[in-house]
C-alpha cells in the first residue's frame, strides 16, 4: 500500500511540475524577420534605394566581411518557401516588415509600386491560407534614401511623411493584418546611428542628432497610431504599438542601484515614457541628465528637444500592448569622476555565457526582471515578446540555441504564473539566418540555416526548428524538462 501511495504521489508531483511548464491556453508563438535582412532584390522592379543600400555600398568596411543585403535570403523571390517554413513550424503568426522604398519608391505617397504591393499581398495572403496570422512592422530601419537626403529622422516633417506611408499600408493591408508594429527599436537606429555612427546612415552627432531622432520617432509612431485609430480601427479592430529594444540593467553592487535606475530610464524610458506612462513626456531623470550634459558642453539650453503640451497628449496612450525585444543584460557600475551626466560603466558578469555576437551574453532572468520593471513603471498591460533569440556560428546542431530558448521561456512562464504578468505571445528571432547588420553573415540567429553560397539560398531546418515545432504543438516546455 505504501509503495502504491508513493507512486501515486510521485505521479501527482510530476503532473504538477508538467503543468508549471505549460503555457496558458491561447498563448501565441511566432517567428520574425525584417525586410532588409531577408528580402534581397535591393533594386528589383521599381524599388528605390534605402539607407542600408547606400550604407553598405558606400561604406562596406563598416560591415563584417564587406557583406551586404543585396540578395540576403532572396525572400523577394523565395517568399513561398518562407511561408512553407512558417507552416512546417506550426507558427501562429509570422512577423515581417514592409520595405518603405519597395512600396513607395519616392518615399512619398504620390507613387505606389504595383510590384511592391503584389509582393506583400502575396506574403499576407499566403500566410493566411496556411492559417498563420501576419504581424507587420511598418519600419525596420530601412528609410528611403530620398527622405534621408532631406534630413531623415532629424527632420520634423518625417512625422507627416511616416503618417502618409502608414495610411497607404493600412489602406491596402489592414483588412487582413490585425497585429501591427509601427517602428522597430528606435534606440537601435537613433542611438546606434547618431550616438555611435555605426548604423545606417552612418552620421555621428550624439549631442543633437540622437535626441532629434528620438523625439521625431515618438511623434511619428503616434501619428500612425492616431491615423489607424481614426480611420481604420472601427472597421478592422487591429492592435498597434512600437517595439523597443530592452537590455536589462542590473546594479554591480547595491550602491549602484540609483544610477542603474537612471540608466534604465535613459535607455528604455526615453522610448517608452512618452507613450506608456500616465503623465507622458520625457522621464524626469533623462531631462536632468541631458540638461547637465548640455550645460557642461556650453549649450544655451538642453539638446533634448522639449515636448509641447499638445505633443505630450498626442503621444501619450498610443499603444494596445507593449512589444518587448529582449536578448541580453548588462551590469552597471558607478564611475565617480565628478563629470556631469550619466556616470556609468557597463560590464558583463563572469558567469554569463557569451554568444557569437560581441554584445550578447546569456542571462535568462533579465527578461522577467525587465517586464516586471515595465509593469511597475507603466502599469499592468498586455506584453508580447516580439523578438528573442540566440546568436551562434554556422551549424545545424544548435543545442545552445535550444538551451537559450528553454531558459528564457521558463522565465516568461515564471512571470506569467508567479508574477501575474499578462504575456500573451512569443516571437523567436529569427525564422532563418539572415543579414545581421554590421555582423554581416557571421552571426546566425535562424531556426533554419541558409546556404548563402547557393543561388537557391537553400533553407535547412536546424535542431532548434524541431524543438520549436514541438514546443508549439504541445504548448509546453514539459517534454524538454529533462534536457
Amino acid at each position: 500500500m505504501f509503495s502504491t501511495k508513493l507512486v501515486l504521489f510521485s505521479l501527482l508531483v510530476a503532473a504538477v511540475a508538467c503543468e508549471e511548464l505549460d503555457f496558458p491556453p491561447g498563448f501565441q508563438f511566432g517567428a520574425a524577420s525584417a525586410a532588409y535582412q531577408v528580402e534581397g532584390g535591393w533594386n528589383a522592379s521599381d524599388k528605390a534605394e534605402n539607407i542600408w543600400d547606400r550604407f553598405v555600398h558606400d561604406k562596406p568596411h563598416f560591415v563584417a566581411d564587406l557583406a551586404n543585403g543585396d540578395v540576403a535570403c532572396d525572400s523577394y523571390h523565395l517568399w513561398r518557401r518562407d511561408i512553407e517554413m512558417a507552416a512546417e513550424l506550426g507558427l501562429h503568426f509570422y512577423r515581417f516588415s514592409i520595405a518603405w522604398s519597395r512600396l513607395l519608391p519616392n518615399g512619398f505617397a504620390d507613387k505606389i509600386s504595383e510590384d511592391g504591393l503584389n509582393y506583400y499581398n502575396n506574403v499576407i495572403d499566403g500566410l493566411l491560407e496556411k492559417g498563420i496570422q501576419p504581424m507587420v512592422t511598418l519600419y525596420h530601419w530601412d528609410l528611403p534614401q530620398s527622405l534621408q537626403d532631406l534630413g531623415g529622422w532629424t527632420n520634423p516633417l518625417i512625422v507627416d511623411w511616416f503618417g502618409d506611408y502608414a495610411r497607404v499600408v493600412f489602406s491596402h493591408f489592414a483588412d487582413r493584418v490585425k497585429i501591427w508594429i509601427t517602428i522597430n527599436e528606435p534606440l537601435s537606429f537613433c542611438d546606434g546611428t547618431y550616438s555611435y555612427g555605426t548604423n545606417a546612415p552612418g552620421i555621428y552627432d550624439p549631442e543633437v542628432g540622437t535626441y532629434l531622432c528620438n523625439k521625431n520617432v515618438l511623434l511619428a509612431h503616434a501619428k500612425a497610431y492616431r491615423i489607424y485609430d481614426k480611420e481604420f480601427r472601427e472597421m478592422y479592430q487591429g492592435e498597434l504599438t512600437l517595439a523597443n529594444h530592452l537590455m536589462w540593467y542590473e546594479p554591480f553592487t547595491p550602491e549602484d542601484e540609483e544610477l542603474t535606475e537612471t540608466a534604465r530610464q535613459y535607455m528604455v524610458g526615453r522610448y517608452s515614457h512618452a507613450v506608456y506612462s500616465k503623465e507622458g513626456g520625457w522621464p524626469p531623470a533623462v531631462e536632468q541628465v541631458v540638461a547637465e550634459l548640455s550645460k557642461a558642453k556650453g549649450y544655451s539650453e538642453s539638446t533634448l528637444p522639449a515636448f509641447t503640451d499638445e505633443e505630450i497628449e498626442f503621444i501619450r496612450g498610443t499603444f494596445d500592448y507593449y512589444a518587448v525585444n529582449h536578448y541580453t543584460s548588462q551590469l552597471t557600475r558607478t564611475v565617480d569622476d565628478g563629470s556631469p551626466g550619466l556616470n556609468v560603466e557597463y560590464e558583463i558578469h563572469p558567469d554569463w555565457k557569451p554568444t557569437q555576437s560581441s554584445w550578447f551574453y546569456v542571462y535568462p532572468e533579465g527578461i522577467r526582471k525587465q517586464i516586471l520593471w515595465l509593469r511597475e513603471r507603466y502599469g499592468d498591460m498586455k506584453f508580447i515578446i516580439t523578438e528573442n533569440g540566440y546568436s551562434s556560428s554556422i551549424g545545424l546542431q544548435d543545442t545552445e540555441r535550444i538551451e537559450y530558448y528553454k531558459e528564457y521561456l521558463k522565465q516568461l512562464l515564471l512571470g506569467i504564473k508567479e508574477d501575474g504578468l499578462n504575456i500573451t505571445g512569443y516571437t523567436a528571432w529569427t525564422l532563418m539566418d539572415n543579414f545581421e547588420w554590421t555582423d554581416g553573415y557571421n552571426s546566425r540567429f535562424g531556426l533554419y540555416e541558409v546556404d548563402f553560397s547557393s543561388p537557391e539560398r537553400t533553407r535547412t531546418p536546424k535542431a532548434s526548428a524541431e524543438f520549436y515545432k514541438n514546443l508549439i504543438r504541445h504548448n509546453s516546455l514539459s517534454i524538454y524538462d529533462e534536457l
